[in-house]
């Protein structure tokens, strides 16, 4: 019997054709049980297959079906963002479109987020890829993590329940950079954790590589914390008194001797700083990206079309 329990399951979409009606008709059997009412938001992002197309279908099938097309790819927590403000009901859901995150376990997080929690995140009881891509990716949410600045939270990811009114704190950002849990971060500091089954990904392969996990990393890090200024400063401090030292040696060694002797120890100390002042500009050219990117005002997304009930509202 379901809990006195409003829900709203976003589930941002891209190229999965071959598992939106599995993910759907799972959903049917499971959310009867756990929420009074629901919606599932299945928000289209930039897909190249027939996804909207089947996205149409199912909102003209399922009532509690609502879709959402972007005009173009934005990315996941883009997405998001759109979902979590069109949500109607007092719980948010968040979960892949994969079939990864079973329905079955959202009962788990609702479970948690009762004992009064404003954000549960459902983690896998076992990493689902090579020990590599696993190591990449934990470090990314270590780094999430100390930015969010919590110290409850260390482990994080796209598998979440969390109370929409935390959408307030967040109401008037606007920019293409989002991290939706950054943004949760801004309202509450109340995170917990539990660990779910994961199943296999069903069909496709991810959509995150190396390279996609480095520039969330950097975004994280030049987006929302100063700390890679701070760096910037210490190292550029750390090596203002290194040189000074490497100068009175070179000074007490040439009273001494008359002459100041190895060209190539004083070679590699130019390299060095010079490469530490690279360091450091690069830093400060990915805040000036950022700044750059947000003095651009471009949208965090933008609806194309949104359908309920498979009527078109817009």
């Amino acid at each position: 019997m379901s809990r006195s329990r409003t829900c709203s399951i976003l589930i941002p979409i891209y190229n999965s054709e071959d598992s939106l009606q599995d993910l759907v008709e799972a959903l049917e059997v499971h959310l009867p049980g756990l929420c009074t009412d629901y919606e599932v938001l299945l928000i289209n992002d930039g897909s190249r297959d027939r996804s909207w197309e089947i996205i149409d279908q199912l909102s003209q099938r399922y009532p509690w079906v609502h879709g959402i097309k972007l005009m173009r790819n934005y990315g996941q927590h883009n997405a998001l963002l759109c979902g979590i403000r069109a949500a109607h009901y007092e719980i948010i859901v968040t979960m892949d479109d994969d079939l990864q995150h079973p329905p079955k376990e959202i009962v788990k997080l609702l479970d948690k987020l009762d004992e009064g929690y404003d954000v549960v995140y459902g983690l896998p009881k076992k990493m689902p890829h090579d020990i590599i891509r696993n190591l990449f990716s934990l470090y990314t949410k270590r780094v999430l993590s100390y930015v969010m600045g919590i110290k409850t939270v260390r482990d994080i990811g796209s598998f979440r329940a969390f109370r929409t009114g935390l959408r307030k704190a967040f109401a008037a950002y606007q920019s293409p950079a989002v991290i939706i849990d950054v943004l949760l971060s801004w309202g509450t500091t109340s995170f917990t954790a539990v660990y779910v089954d994961q199943e296999p990904r069903h069909g496709g392969t991810s959509n995150y590589n190396f390279n996609k996990l480095f520039h969330i990393a950097m975004q994280i890090l030049t987006g929302f914390s100063t700390a890679p200024l701070r760096l910037a400063s210490l190292i550029g401090f750390s090596f203002t008194i290194f040189g000074l030292g490497v100068l009175i040696y070179v000074i007490i060694i040439s009273f001494q001797e008359g002459s100041v002797p190895g060209f190539s120890f004083l070679a590699s100390i130019i390299s060095l700083f010079g490469g530490m002042q690279l360091f450091a500009l690069g830093i400060f050219g990915e805040y000036l990206a950022r700044i750059f990117d947000r003095s651009l005002e471009h949208p965090s997304y933008v609806i194309d079309i949104e359908t309920v009930g498979g009527r078109s509202v817009n």
